[in-house]
This record gives structure tokens, C-alpha cells and sequence, in this order.
């Protein structure tokens, strides 16, 4: 059995006096209103809330946005069964994605990620999108509300057939989730270890990002420059920490995320938007992300 669990509202009201139950019964009865939703818990309100600073109109765009992007987005959030899976199972083996135990200098929790394995030809944008979101999922779940996210990204082993293989569209419909409709109060963005790649990259997502998203863009080629935001400890073994071999976080997420298929697999079933219901005009892809299809393809000399 699992010591990980998922928080509890009773938790959520111990830790947070800026909790109102009359906040969340407010928005218990707009949901009530919104026949396109799907039945919204305590905690995922308690989340929206949180990440909105409490204030009720922008957690209700918010909540709207993460149901109806997650429904629209059928190749992040679809088939994430690992059991019966396979193709996300072999993607879940290029890369870790995992929480880092202890906080940044600015006490925010902090989402590690890293490529394994350095084949690019293995490397399927969609499905390492999908899988980042799983650990993502379960990681503002388990956690609960906290002062604020920070997202650190090590770009070792990182090649330009990696970037070559990075599909746009995902790369736009990833962007506009993140920024919209993830409920998390993301304050930090890190990229360690970065080399010429990265500028390949930012192109491709750069015109998906607001301002707001890469003024909290810190680039790091040091390590000296990293540790003034992050302890070098907390990174695992071979990032230059001591929290532990790679082995060991990978472990760790694969468990986790094994040990909540049950958790997964009812998202699926009831996590998502009936666009019939919809008041008034119901969405599309289209509408959400704009149109599909007119990127110029990316070559790569």
C-alpha cells in the first residue's frame, strides 16, 4: 500500500484560513449550473481556489478552461492506462518526471525533469507530454495547495533530433493548458545545463507563451547560477544533488503512477466535458487552440 494518498478537504481547511466554505459552496452551486461539466470534487475545487488566490470569477474561467482543454486535447489526456498501454509505458522509460524533496530558495515545490534515454528516434512528443501531465496530476493531488510551483528542466542528454521530433500543435495545446488551465500557482520556470538546443526549442513554443510565462523563464549553463534559486542537494545524484540516483525517482514515479491506474482510468471515463450540454455555442479544438495544420515544417540542418 501506498504512504502516498490524495489530500483531504478536512486537510485543505487545517492549512488554509484563506478557505472559506462559502467559497466553496458558491461554487458548488455554479457547477450545478454548468450541465457541460463533469461532477467537480471538494478538492478540485479547494485546487481551482487556490490557484486563482481565492478569488471566484477567474476559478470559474479556470475550472471551465481544465475540463474543456483536457477534452479537446485527446492525445495528452486519452489512453492513460498503463496497463494497457504499451506505448506510453515505453515512454515513460525515456524520461523522469519527478517532484524534488525539499523547496526552491524562494520556498515554492519544485517538478523535475530529464531525458534517459538519448535515442531521439525513441522519442514521441505526444506521449512524453501525456506522461508529464500524469506525474502532474497526481503530484497537485497529493500535495495539496503550497505556496507556489517551479518547474525544473534538465536539458542533459537533450539533442537536436529530439527537438526535430517535437510536434508543434502539442506544443501549442501543452502552452495554452499550462498557462490556462492547470490549477497550480506556478512562480519559477528552470532549465539547467542548457546548451544551443534550447534556443530550437523556444522557437517552436515561444509564440504559445505570455509574458507573464517567460519573465519567470530562468536559463541555467552553471550550476552557481541555479543554486541561487534551487539547493544543489535536493537535485538527484547524477544533476550534481544528493537526493539519490535517477533509478530511484524513476522508480518511485512508475510506482506511484501504477499504484493510481484505478484514479486514471475514471478520469477518462467522467473528467471531461459533454460539448452537447454546453450552454449556449458548444467548442471544438479549432476554437480553443486555432487552427491546426499551418506550421511551416521544421528542418533541421
Amino acid at each position: 500500500m501506498s504512504s502516498i494518498k490524495m489530500i483531504t478537504v478536512e486537510e485543505e481547511f487545517k492549512k488554509n484560513p484563506e478557505l472559506k466554505e462559502s467559497d466553496l459552496q458558491a461554487l458548488r452551486e455554479w457547477c450545478k449550473k454548468q450541465p457541460h461539466l463533469p461532477k467537480v470534487s471538494d478538492i478540485d475545487l479547494i485546487l481551482f481556489l487556490h490557484s486563482n488566490y481565492y478569488s471566484i470569477e477567474p476559478t470559474k474561467k479556470t475550472i471551465d478552461n481544465f475540463y474543456t482543454m483536457r477534452t479537446h486535447m485527446p492525445e495528452i489526456f486519452t489512453n492513460r492506462d498503463l496497463e494497457n498501454c504499451p506505448t506510453l509505458q515505453k515512454q515513460l522509460d525515456l524520461a523522469v518526471y519527478m517532484p524534488l524533496k525539499g523547496l526552491s530558495k524562494n520556498g515554492y515545490n519544485i517538478i523535475y525533469s530529464r531525458i534517459i534515454d538519448f535515442d531521439p528516434s525513441h522519442f514521441v512528443h505526444s506521449e512524453s507530454v501525456k506522461g508529464f501531465n500524469m506525474v502532474m496530476d497526481l503530484w497537485f493531488r497529493t500535495e495539496g495547495t503550497v505556496k507556489g510551483h517551479a518547474m525544473l528542466m534538465d536539458m542533459h542528454g537533450t539533442q537536436l533530433g529530439h527537438v526535430s521530433r517535437m510536434n508543434p500543435s502539442i506544443a501549442k495545446k501543452a502552452m495554452f493548458y499550462l498557462q490556462d488551465g492547470l490549477p497550480v500557482r506556478l512562480k519559477e520556470m528552470h532549465v539547467m545545463n542548457v546548451s544551443p538546443i534550447f534556443d530550437l526549442m523556444m522557437a517552436i513554443c515561444k509564440p504559445f507563451m505570455k509574458k507573464e510565462l517567460l519573465d519567470m523563464l530562468h536559463l541555467h549553463s552553471t550550476k552557481e547560477s541555479l543554486e541561487k534559486f534551487i539547493p544543489l542537494e535536493i537535485l538527484p545524484n547524477e544533476a550534481g544533488g544528493k537526493a539519490g540516483p535517477l533509478s530511484k525517482f524513476y522508480d518511485d514515479r512508475k510506482k506511484l503512477l501504477t499504484e493510481f491506474h484505478d484514479w486514471f482510468v475514471e478520469d477518462e471515463k467522467n473528467g471531461r466535458v459533454n460539448e452537447k450540454l454546453r450552454p449556449g455555442k458548444s467548442k471544438n479544438a479549432n476554437e480553443i487552440f486555432g487552427v491546426d495544420g499551418n506550421f511551416k515544417k521544421l528542418d533541421f540542418d
